[in-house]
This record gives C-alpha cells, structure tokens and sequence, in this order.
C-alpha cells in the first residue's frame, strides 16, 4: 500500500489596512528609523484596528483566499488547526470560532500555542491526520494579533510585532509531492527569556498584574537571539543532512521573520544563496505563527512543482524546527 503524502494544495493569506511605521513609532517612543531598521530590517508593520476584533477576524479572511483559489466551499473543510498565541479567548479555541463565522459546519478544530513555530508545529500535526487516510482536506493557519498583546511604551518589544494570518491547505498527494519531514524541537527553560507572566492559571489577571504590566509579551533580547540563531541554523541544517541534500537542493528558505540577522545566519549555515530567502519582515515585522504562512503566500506565484523548500522558525519557550516541502503545484 502506498504511503499518503499530505500536500500544501491552496495558500491564502490576510494582513490589516494600518501601517505601523517606524516613524510613527518615533513619536511613540525613543527610537529611530535607522535604529530599527538595523538592528531587525522592519521599516513597518500591520495592525489590526477597531473595536470587537480579534484573531479570527484575520483567519476568516485567510482561509476565505485560500477556499476561492481552490475551489471549494468551507463546508468541504475536515479540520482546521491554528497556531496562535493570541486566541480571541482562552477558550473556545479560536479555530473553533473561526469554523463558525466561515460556515464550516462539517469540520472540527483546535488551537496550537507554540508561539512563533505555531505554523510549523500545527503543520506537522495536520501532514499527521491526512497520513492517516481519515481526513482529505486540513486547514493550517498561523495567525496572530500581536497588538493586543505588546506594550507600545515598551521600545525593546514594540518594534518588532504585526499582525497577520496565514493558511495553507493540506490534501493527500497523487503523486508523493507534499510534507517530506519534520525536526522539531523545544525547551521549556526558554520561558525565563520569553513569555507573557500573567494571565494563565499560575498568574491569573487581578488588578496587581494588570498595573505591574505582566499581560504584554516579555523578551529579554540577547539570550533569544542566541537561541534563536543556533536553533533555526542548526535545525535547518540538520534537516537537509537527514535527507541528503544541500543548499543547492532547495529551491527556498522560508524562515520564521524575526530579525533579518537571524534570518541571514540560518541561510549561511544551510550553504543557500541569499537569492534564496524569502523575505518580507520589512514590510509585515514578526507576525509570530503567520510569518511563514504570509511569505508562501506572498512567493506563491514563483513556487513550482517539485521545488524543495525549507521552512524553519524559533519561538518563545522556547520551541523550534524546521520543515522540508516538495511543492505539489504550479500556480496558474
């Protein structure tokens, strides 16, 4: 019997109106334009503006892209998985909510909160149910609504979040196309350098935590750059050595947008050229769990089939991998 392959068959993608430049956060905060720009390669950043919205305000759009390029209807969706670390509530899950507002009445769903490897993480898991021959069509998203949770008097982290969503569809392969394997990794011993504090069961919100600021994303920045350059560099590396390739192999890197110098450090310890990479943290900034998603979906017209791609991303927790992909098709 032959093995079923999980392909990326439909990529759709969404992003707000509002530009957040760096500019306008000069008047928001002590920074500047050539500080910003430098140190992360962000020069603006989407926000999701209005009352009443949250993150599924942006899966809707997302998937709503991707069901018209395939198709098909969001009744024909099995299961939705999303990656988010900024659900619209603790619960119900917001592919649950988000399921409801596209009238996907046949599918079931949950959430993934692994923080900006999210999409990589709930990719793997959908590739797993298509494997299994149960389910014919997985939604995967990456979304989130980093506004809602970064202090904007905070100059270290609110440079570099935007919100955003992406999602690709999952269908088994005709042809063995698809998710080819998976190395992903994580340390919980990262939470020192990364977390929200407040706001869970250890923490819950009352009025101190509110006042001490402890509902905004902490980092402390030199201890996760670190981690991150070694976790995406080597897990990439790795990946293309388990499966006998090089940087020549792969036809793109498509890294997690968290700062151009990781980013530049994960293609070098791959052998790839920097023609390579996709790109688009200038414009979007770190969109946590959509990175990936948005620049498949903003390369999707240059992706054809058979191309190997590498997808690789680092989070806060700390939790990391990367992803090697056979492109199923060519974009008409």
């Amino acid at each position: 019997m032959q093995k079923i392959t999980a392909a990326i068959t439909a990529v759709g993608g969404y992003v707000p109106e509002y530009k957040l430049t760096n500019a306008v956060l000069e008047t928001m905060v002590d920074t500047n334009d050539e500080w910003i720009k430098s140190r992360t390669g962000i020069q603006e950043r989407r926000i999701l503006k209005g009352e009443g919205l949250g993150t599924s305000d942006m899966v809707v759009p997302a998937v709503q892209d991707l069901l018209k390029k395939r198709g098909i209807g969001p009744e024909d969706i099995d299961c939705m998985i999303v990656g988010t670390v900024t659900p619209d509530m603790v619960f119900p899950a917001t592919a649950n909510i988000a399921c409801d507002k596209l009238g996907a009445k046949n599918a079931w769903g949950f959430d993934i909160s692994a923080a900006c490897s999210g999409f990589l993480y709930s990719l793997t898991v959908g590739a797993t149910l298509i494997e299994s021959g149960r389910y014919k069509k997985v939604v995967v998203v990456g979304a989130d609504k980093m506004s809602a949770i970064v202090d904007y008097t905070d100059r270290a982290t609110c440079i570099l979040f935007g919100d955003g969503a992406g999602a690709v569809l999952l269908e088994p392969s005709a042809d063995s196309h698809g998710i080819k394997d998976s190395l992903l990794k994580s340390d919980g011993s990262g939470r020192e350098f990364l977390h929200m504090k407040a706001g869970g069961s250890l923490k819950p919100a009352s009025h101190q935590t509110v006042d001490a600021k402890e509902h905004f994303a902490f980092q402390d920045g030199q201890p996760v750059f670190k981690a991150a350059v070694k976790g995406m560099a080597d897990a990439s590396f790795d990946l293309l050595q388990r499966n006998n390739l090089t940087g020549d192999d792969i036809a793109w890197l498509v890294p997690h947008q968290a700062n151009k110098r990781i980013i530049d450090a994960t293609a070098n310890r791959m052998g790839l050229d920097p023609n390579k990479v996709m790109l688009n943290i200038e414009r979007f900034g770190n969109t946590t769990a959509a990175t990936i998603p948005l620049c498949l979906w903003e390369w999707e017209k240059q992706l054809h089939k058979g191309d190997k791609i590498v997808l690789a991303a680092f989070g806060g927790g700390f939790t990391w991998g990367a992803t090697l992909v056979e492109w199923a098709y060519n974009t008409e």
